[in-house]
């Protein structure tokens, strides 16, 4: 199946955990400090964004996602200021001030796009303000079809048990972003999503896939997760289920610019997707694709639903669409790993009509992936005679590459596609006509490998060889 963003707009999610105010100070370095061996820099601009959980909040809002956020801050401006991030973010926001405590802010220094030095404010908060906080969240889980909890370490998370009993008794999947070497605390979460080294700092380091899949089975009995998501910087992201084979996706960055923040956003999209009726392995796949965004962009960001819909469709230009056949065999098997099934037909397709796509639409239909192969020039001359094909085999392929039912195209060359076949085992080999199934090129081959052999009937007067007999009449009157 077509990666594809679903609709967010009624996907609720209900945040809370951390938040920060993440500010920048931006300027050029053209000498040393006579002081000291630094740079100085003259500050030329400043600005302010939400971080931690206000991070996760706005990335939900980018896409377009309805998200309340909860969180401690100060009784100071900087808190304030926070609260005006939120709100012209579109978030519904509610921070429980707490008194004699600062808010949690980062200030980054920053010079030729280089960050020089980054200083934090924060005190903690006291285990009362984070009870409160606990109170607040489980008052708003109505509506709400997925919780959040980002722990950045600052105290308003110490009532995390209570919160994801709450999200639980509310039948809510809570999504936890952990801290710190202790991941008992989270125990009955749906899902949790450590970077590596947090994973390795909890369970061991793991020197290769089957430990990484082993320590995370482990973790995920012990503390009674559905899931896992480990995320692994240059190498992507690592999904383990219960019941189901892990899947590793790579990532998707072109250039990675600066890491700050990938990780809210992994969670944030994860979260607004699952909310919008995403499965998990397709949340995780959007998650992916908005880390790679992300990433490319200084300091905390967020991925906007068009560059993440521009960054599919880019995707879908070199994975879908017309492959040579070993691109093909390393999507297909991509799309196994995703637990995806095949279903594969072989045709001329000399003139395009409409039997062909509600042939297509239908065994489409069959399963999550349509494979067409197509007889080159050579052997479509072979099968119809010199007159044929009316259409080469590059615009042939392109007409059908367009079609929304079909993934991939790939031709054949030899009068049969028995070898492609052989080589792709579908779960499904579908063709049209009044074939019987076992008279069809490869259906033993399928059937020895599990798979099954759909014959659907062709559209009554609808053919290639029709139209070309009425074009040949209309031009002889």
């Amino acid at each position: 199946m077509k990666l594809h963003l679903p609709s967010f707009g009624d996907a609720r999610v209900l945040v809370a955990g951390d938040v920060l105010l993440d500010r920048y100070w931006h300027g050029g370095t053209s000498r040393i400090s006579p002081e000291a061996p630094v740079p100085v820099v003259h500050v030329t601009g400043d600005e302010e964004r939400a971080g931690g959980a206000g991070n996760v909040a706005v990335n939900l809002r980018a896409l377009e996602a309805p998200v309340t956020l909860l969180g401690l801050a100060g009784e100071d401006a900087e808190a304030g200021r926070l609260e005006n991030l939120l709100e012209a973010s579109g978030v519904s926001v509610r921070l429980f001030r707490v008194d004699g405590c600062p808010t949690v802010s980062k200030l980054r220094v920053i010079s030729r796009q280089q960050q020089l030095i980054r200083l934090d404010f924060e005190d903690g908060f006291p285990a009362g303000a984070a009870a409160e906080l606990a109170g607040g969240f489980a008052g708003c889980l109505d509506g709400a079809k997925v919780a959040v909890l980002s722990d950045y370490g600052k105290g308003s998370l110490a009532s995390v048990r209570e919160m994801i009993g709450a999200a639980r008794r509310a039948s809510v999947p809570v999504l936890v972003d952990p801290k710190g070497g202790d991941f008992r605390r989270y125990a009955g979460a749906t899902l949790i999503t450590p970077n590596l080294s947090e994973f390795e700092h909890v369970v061991g380091r793991c020197a290769t896939q089957d430990e990484l899949e082993e320590r995370g089975g482990r973790l995920m009995g012990e503390l009674g997760l559905e899931a896992l998501l480990v995320t692994r910087g240059e190498h992507g992201l690592s999904l383990l289920r219960r019941d189901a084979e892990a899947l590793y996706m790579p990532a998707r960055a072109r250039e990675v610019f600066d890491v700050t923040g990938a990780g809210d956003t992994v969670i944030a999209v994860l979260a607004g997707a699952l909310a919008a009726g995403a499965t998990l392995p397709d949340a995780a796949a959007l998650a992916n694709v908005a880390a790679g965004i992300v990433v490319g962009k200084l300091g905390t960001a967020s991925a906007s639903l068009h560059e993440l819909r521009r960054s599919l469709h880019e995707e879908e230009d070199s994975g879908y669409g017309v492959m040579t056949r070993a691109s093909l065999m390393q999507a297909v098997a991509d799309a196994r790993a995703h637990g995806e099934r095949i279903v594969l037909t072989n045709g001329c397709f000399d003139l395009l009509h409409a039997g062909h796509v509600a042939y297509l639409n239908e065994i489409r239909g069959l399963g999550d992936r349509l494979v067409v192969a197509v007889n080159d020039d050579d052997s479509v001359r072979r099968l119809k005679g010199g007159g044929r094909p009316v259409n080469a085999l590059e615009d042939r392929m392109s007409v059908l590459a367009g079609l929304s039912a079909v993934d991939w195209v790939v031709p054949f060359a030899e009068d049969t596609p028995l070898t492609l076949i052989s080589e792709i085992r579908p779960e499904v080999l579908a063709k049209g006509g009044d074939y019987r199934p076992e008279d069809i090129v490869g259906a033993a081959e399928v059937e020895a490998a599990g798979g099954r052999v759909v014959v659907v009937a062709y559209r009554e007067g609808k053919s290639s060889s029709n139209m070309i007999e009425r074009i040949r009449g209309a031009d002889g009157e």
